[in-house]
């Protein structure tokens, strides 16, 4: 499979070097899903937040992005979703990785030791059994896991705990004193891929998953009608999530995950589809990814 921008062509696997945007620093759960897809070679740009990642792709800053996009356990980020939406990006590839959270320190220190720990409060929040056996430890919300373990190392700060990446602590010389300490051991996120809208070339005889969003009035029965559309046609609805409309109260977006053998089905299904709905838009087509992380 090809991707072809303006100024180079990219073979996904080969050693090009690659301009990734990623939300997050070097030693982010995005920095390690963005290399298992795309491999070493990349050159990552670390954007502070999502809008920054899709600013990012606007200017040029970088050919691709990788974005989270759900979690088993924390359930969708949904402001994602209205990102796909208002930006002209495809959806070419999902990446699945296990989250596993560190708790990590400077040399020659004890959990016993710490007053408190600091980390993005999303990966707090999933390590709520280390907080319950420590409880004079404080909890200190950071933008970032990757940076909170970078600003440690770089301050030297004792009696400070960092819960992020086995990368990050090998990125940054901590030692990790207590490992994977996150509650749900099934922990896993979704990143999607995210190219130039006219510059992908895919065998289309590896794609078996699509993206789609549309907006639906609110009709009873409208729903129901589609989703039986969708079974007619062999259909896998491996994921729908609903959006309020802004402006218009009780009308919705819907954003929907289809799996499926036929390519070609799934054309005869959204030609179908796409005269019930308004504002109908297919987000992007492309291989199911691994999940057995």
């Amino acid at each position: 499979m090809e991707i072809m921008t303006e100024t180079r062509t990219y073979k996904l696997g080969d050693k090009d070097l690659k301009r990734i945007a990623i939300q997050g620093f070097e030693g982010s759960f995005h920095d390690i899903a963005a290399r298992n897809h795309f491999g070493e070679a990349i050159d990552l740009e670390m954007c502070g937040t999502f809008d920054d990642l899709f600013l990012a792709l606007d200017e040029g800053k970088a050919d691709f992005g990788l974005m989270a996009i759900e979690n088993s356990v924390a359930g969708t980020i949904l402001p994602n979703y209205r990102l796909l939406r208002e930006h002209d990006y495809a959806i070419y590839g999902e990446v699945y990785l296990r989250i596993e959270h560190q708790l990590m320190t400077l040399k020659r220190q004890t959990v016993e030791q710490l007053k408190e720990v600091r980390s993005h409060p999303m990966a707090i929040n999933q390590c709520r059994a280390l907080f319950n056996a420590y409880p004079y430890i404080d909890r200190v919300n950071t933008r970032d896991t990757a940076l909170s373990a970078k600003e440690l190392a770089q301050n030297k700060e004792p009696n400070v705990g960092v819960l992020a990446s086995k990368r990050a602590a090998e990125l940054y010389g901590l030692e990790i004193i207590a490992p994977s300490v996150e509650d749900n051991k099934r922990n896993f996120t979704r990143f999607l891929v995210l190219g130039e809208k006219n510059s992908i070339e895919v065998d289309e005889a590896t794609i078996n998953k699509a993206s789609i969003c549309f907006h639906l009035s609110h009709r009873a029965g409208t729903l129901a009608a589609i989703l039986t559309v969708l079974a007619s046609y062999q259909m896998n609805l491996s994921k729908i999530q609903s959006l309020p409309l802004i402006g218009k109260e009780w009308e919705y977006f819907i954003h929907a995950d289809i799996e499926f053998d036929d390519l070609n089905l799934f054309e005869e299904a959204m030609k179908a589809l796409a005269p019930m709905v308004k504002s109908f838009r297919i987000l992007g087509r492309y291989a199911r990814g691994e999940k057995n992380v």
